[in-house]
Parts: structure tokens; sequence; C-alpha cells
């Protein structure tokens, strides 16, 4: 079995970016703000979306199960205030439980939260715990800045997080590091910030001491870590010097980077530096890189090519890589599909 642990909803109708479109010319107009009743989205239209675009490529590229989230750029948590954030991230999550309710052999949700600049991530557990216990949603997406590229929150190893964390180890869940849109020039959101913020979380992660408060909490920190990999020394030197133990030990049990590398020798790269243990198959496919390779010829984002053309791994470590690890760190997931014998 092949699990994609980084799939979002890219595909999503049209209908769905108008309606976001009125809920943002609301905040400045509140004659314009539209109802949530008002967004009308088929079966029919959900199916379309999935079976003719991730679904297709599912297909196509050998994966079986894609763990699914909302379009982390149309996060935007930065747009407007919490109730704005809060009814967005509760019509987004309820199109992914749908597709997931639609084909749940290939599909199972993952929730963003609806956080806001300079609110009390405490705000989000309500919405939480309504995609674990009415969704089955497996994990979360939890992005460390809020405000879109300017960095206005404390590092993720702050006890402001902590409400969120406690939530996290009561249900199990791990949770990707995700930002989302930057609306700060400096940065490009999916070239830079996304990048930015991968190396940014690691870095708090060693600076802080999180894991001894929360031994069991599970970080997924996507796009193959940012420079974490292409770095490792000078991390480990800092770590060194902050007195902080080995990283194998302050961080690496619970810290996990996916494969959401789009060319080989970056693949290789992951696959030395990062224990094989600490590595799980995803693709961010449809995603920001959609087009094709000239010098291979095939998409950037096939990433299974690269873990299949890896003189690095062994059988069983693809099969780690693959299944194995994100079974282990999603325990909803394995849960789910031991439930139905897989």
């Amino acid at each position: 079995m092949i699990i994609d642990c980084h799939g979002h909803y890219t595909t999503a109708p049209k209908a769905l970016e108008a309606w976001r479109n009125r809920q943002i010319a609301g905040i400045q107009d509140p004659a314009l703000m539209p109802k949530v009743a008002e967004l009308k989205i088929s079966d029919d239209e959900l199916r379309e979306s999935i079976e003719t675009n991730q679904l297709r490529l599912m297909k196509e590229r050998g994966s079986d199960i894609t763990l699914f989230s909302p379009r982390a750029s149309f996060m935007a948590h930065h747009i407007g205030d919490f109730n704005v954030s809060s009814t967005w991230a509760a019509i987004c999550n309820e199109l992914c439980y749908r597709v997931s309710q639609l084909f749940p052999d290939h599909f199972v949700p993952v929730a963003m939260l609806p956080q806001s600049p300079g609110v009390d991530p405490a705000t989000c557990i309500p919405e939480l715990e309504k995609c674990v216990k009415d969704y089955g949603n497996v994990g979360i997406n939890l992005n460390p800045d809020p405000s879109g590229g300017h960095w206005t929150s404390p590092p993720l190893t702050d006890r402001l997080w902590y409400p969120i964390y406690e939530k996290m180890v009561e249900y199990d869940l791990p949770a990707m590091i995700h930002v989302s849109t930057s609306c700060n020039p400096a940065f490009h959101t999916t070239g830079a910030h996304y990048l930015n913020a991968d190396t940014t979380a690691f870095m708090q992660l060693i600076q802080g001491d999180l894991f001894k408060d929360f031994p069991t909490l599970r970080f997924l920190i996507p796009h193959g870590g940012g420079a974490v990999p292409y770095h490792w020394g000078r991390f480990r030197g800092l770590a060194q010097e902050m007195k902080k133990p080995l990283l194998s030990e302050h961080l690496m049990n619970n810290v996990f980077f996916d494969t959401c590398v789009y060319h080989q020798p970056g693949i290789n790269l992951l696959n030395t530096v990062i224990p094989v243990k600490n590595v799980l198959f995803a693709s961010e496919m449809i995603g920001a890189v959609r087009g094709i390779d000239p010098e291979s010829g095939h998409y950037y984002d096939d990433t299974k090519r690269y873990i299949e053309a890896s003189t690095i791994l062994s059988a069983d470590d693809k099969h780690q890589i693959y299944e194995a690890n994100t079974r282990r760190v999603f325990p909803r997931l394995d849960a789910l599909l031991t439930s139905k014998g897989l």
C-alpha cells in the first residue's frame, strides 16, 4: 500500500472560491457577506473535481490513499478576524470530509484550523474536536505564522500553543506544520514562505524543549523539511552549542519529514541524511509544482518515481516510507485501515 500523507483539495469546484471572494468583500462591507447556506456544491461536482484530477493521477502513478486537507494557500488565516477564519475553516473541512465519504477507499480527511493573527489558539479547539469526532479526521494542519509572512506569533515552543498540543496528545493526532499564503511581498508563497516555514519550525524546536512536556507529540514537516537536510551539520552544530541533546534524542522521536522534493538528487539527499524511520511518502499533487520536468519528461511532483529509482533505499526502507511510517505517525489512520482489514 502507498499512502500519500500530503494532499490538498486544490481542485475544489469554482463555487468555493467564488463564495470566498464574497466573504472577503464582506469584511469591508457587511451587506456583502454571504451566508454559508448560499454555497451550493453537489456530490456530483465533488466527484468530478476528484475523479478527473487527484484520483486519476493517483491511479496513474500508483498510490492508494491520500491524507486530504483543505488547500493550504486558501487557508489565508491573515484575512479577516476569527469569525471569518472559523466559518471558512468549517466549510473547507466539511468539503474534505464529503470527499472522504464519496471515495472512502482513497481519501482520509485532515483538518485545517480556524487560526487568526493575535487570537488565542485555544479558540481552534471546537473545530478540531468536531473534525475528529464527527468527520474522523486523522491529523491537523498547524500554521506557525497566521499573519501570512510577517511572523507575529511566538515560536511553536511557546506555551501559547499548548492548548492545541494538549488536544493533539488527547486524540493522538499529529500535526503537519504548514503555513498559508504569504501577504509579504518579500516572500513568494510556495517558493520561499513554505520552505522558510519548514526550516524555521525545525529551528524553533531545536531551541526549545517542547518534547519534554509532550513526549508523544508528533510533527510532520513538509516539503522535505525545507533547508533542514541540506544543512543538517549546521543544525547539529547549533544544537550542540546550545547544550541540547543530540538531535536523534532531542527531536527525531517526534519530528518527521515528507518526500515533497521534486528532483532525484533532493530525494537522495533526504534519504541519506534523515533516518528512514522519519520519512513519510508524499507528493502534494496537484500542488505548487504542476509542470513536467524537461530533463526527465515526467511531472516534477511524481515523487514515487524518485523513491523507486533510489539506489540508497532497500525494499524494506521503501515499505517504511510508503506505508509503515505513516501508519505509525498517524495512529487514527492505522486504526481506520486495520478496521477495514488493511
